[in-house]
């Protein structure tokens, strides 16, 4: 028993990746507003790939950006429940579930880099903006796609390990 509980403690080593993501993420985001003008197109692959300097007062894709101002504090509540939900989940989850762990800990980073957005500025950094003929995609930053990877991450391991899981562990 006490060789799981020790399995279970070192779990926490995956909130350096998220950690990581959150000081990768800061960096980009203070980057690009040293370096970008707001609502600018930077081409860097022209008809596909711009770095354009924009702000979301909303969630993903901008929803309830008009709002008023409550939303960001409901989405600032949110993103603070989740993490700690994340952090509890991290610290639960033996360490060599690598594909679930990783994928908690991307989200967790991703969750952190919006939230000290929201929390100091009231709006999210976004730079990266895609664009097909004439579909733009919402622009995004660093912290999305950690979130989008880890959501992945979760996926695959739902879909391909935790039933392996659950039978060796009912075997066992």
């Amino acid at each position: 028993m006490k060789q799981d509980d020790s399995k279970m403690r070192s779990s926490l080593i995956w909130l350096w990746l998220a950690a990581g993501v959150l000081g990768f993420d800061r960096w980009t985001k203070v980057w690009a507003e040293s370096q970008l003008i707001e609502g600018f197109a930077n081409t860097v692959i022209a008809g596909f790939f711009d770095l354009t300097l924009l702000y979301n007062r909303g969630a993903a894709f901008g929803f309830l950006a008009e709002a008023g101002g409550w939303q960001r504090w409901i989405f600032t509540v949110l993103a603070i429940v989740m993490s700690i939900v994340l952090i509890i989940w991290i610290k639960r989850t033996p360490l060599p579930i690598w594909w679930l762990n990783c994928g908690l800990a991307l989200i967790l980073g991703g969750a952190l880099g919006n939230l000290y957005d929201r929390v100091t500025q009231g709006k999210v950094v976004d730079f990266l903006s895609f664009h097909f003929g004439s579909y733009s995609f919402p622009a995004f930053n660093i912290a999305d796609i950690a979130i989008s990877c880890g959501a992945f991450l979760l996926i695959v391991d739902m879909l391909f390990f935790e039933k392996k899981r659950a039978l060796q562990q009912e075997q066992a």
